[in-house]
């Protein structure tokens, strides 16, 4: 989400740099550099680790005072962030949620202490979607919550049936029944279901391949497992992919069963590129934009979902404009945050006056 404003915002003359929490280059260091951008590195944000982080987060504002507007995006450890920016005196602080839940687990108590951080620090408050706003901000919220959509480059995944047919072809698809997924391999995306829809489909569909994009600690676990149930041969593992507008084109339609969501930008990448795309109801209605998302509960069985597959549409619409119209595309929505961090500049320059 962060690249698609920013690719279209460096355009404009407004620079991001970027603050990580890894050593490790990320999939987008090099094109960040090549716009200009620069990427500083903290250390992890953990437990053990605050007084540090905290130190060097203080250090890092005390050294670039050349920061009016800082944006964060970490949820509810981006309170400490936005704590620091206040400390240092920069005027727009903007914080912006992007979950609508997270599973109970160890961190819960330090998820508490993070949010006890946010409060009084933002100048702006953000979300993705109006129920991930009610997630971090809570119900009863004194304060606006401005919705940035997760908008894409809706060019980007206009339907071709050429590059359909490369993909395909790439994916050794033939004429089978193509559905796809892209995602980390965590909790949160819920493989483990998605292998259990998938057998069902199979059993139904001999021909039906599951095409799976994404990276992550559980992903040789996923793998082992599909080899278990004798699913390798139908399953393509692609690793994390930069040509997902492109990889989209070869689908048949999407399927997404995770835990909880903010509201995915790749769901808004589907329905850009046409596809039907079936999904949990843990996900906020707010994700359908193009009237092609069906939503079916996690407790149903494996064959309900696999059922719904075989009964979908997999034609591909073209719903570039009803994505501009509702707001989704990156090129108008950069445009109106570029607007308001203007905005935010000059009457922080006034104030000072």
């Amino acid at each position: 989400m962060l690249m698609n404003y920013y690719r279209q915002m460096s355009k404009n003359g407004i620079q991001f740099d970027f603050l990580v929490h890894r050593s490790e280059e990320g999939h987008y260091d090099k094109e960040i550099l090549s716009l200009g951008g620069r990427i500083f590195r903290m250390p992890p944000i953990r437990p053990g680790n605050y007084r540090r982080y905290f130190k060097e987060l203080d250090a890092f504002f005390a050294g670039h005072k050349e920061y009016r507007v800082v944006h964060a995006h970490m949820n509810e450890n981006s309170g400490f962030a936005i704590r620091a920016a206040k400390k240092a005196g920069v005027p727009c602080r903007i914080i912006h949620s992007h979950l609508s839940d997270l599973a109970l687990d160890y961190k819960y108590p330090f998820r508490l202490y993070a949010r006890a951080a946010i409060k009084g620090n933002p100048s702006h408050y953000f979300a993705c979607s109006a129920r991930a706003g009610e997630w971090l901000y809570g119900k009863k919220q004194g304060h606006p919550v401005t919705v940035l959509n997760n908008a894409v480059n809706t060019e980007d995944f206009r339907f071709d049936e050429r590059i359909r047919a490369e993909v395909r072809a790439e994916l050794g698809a033939g004429d089978s029944l193509v559905v796809g997924h892209i995602g980390r391999f965590n909790e949160q995306k819920n493989h483990k279901f998605l292998l259990d829809i998938f057998e069902s489909l199979r059993r139904r569909k001999k021909d039906a391949l599951l095409v799976l994009a994404g990276d992550g600690y559980l992903r040789p676990a996923i793998e082992q497992e599909a080899q278990k149930r004798g699913l390798s041969q139908s399953i393509r593992f692609l690793g994390v992919r930069e040509d997902v507008a492109r990889l989209l084109q070869g689908m048949d339609l999407f399927l997404f069963p995770s835990l909880f969501e903010g509201l995915p930008v790749v769901l808004v990448e589907a329905q850009a590129a046409g596809l039907t795309c079936i999904v949990s109801d843990t996900i906020t209605k707010e994700t359908d934009v193009t009237n092609r998302v069906s939503f079916l509960s996690l407790d149903l069985a494996p064959d309900e979902w696999s059922s719904a597959i075989l009964e979908a549409s997999y034609e591909h619409a073209d719903t570039r404009t009803m994505l501009r119209e509702r707001g989704y595309d990156a090129a108008a929505m950069a445009e109106w945050l570029g607007s308001f961090y203007r905005q935010q500049l000059e009457s922080a320059a006034a104030s000072s006056q």
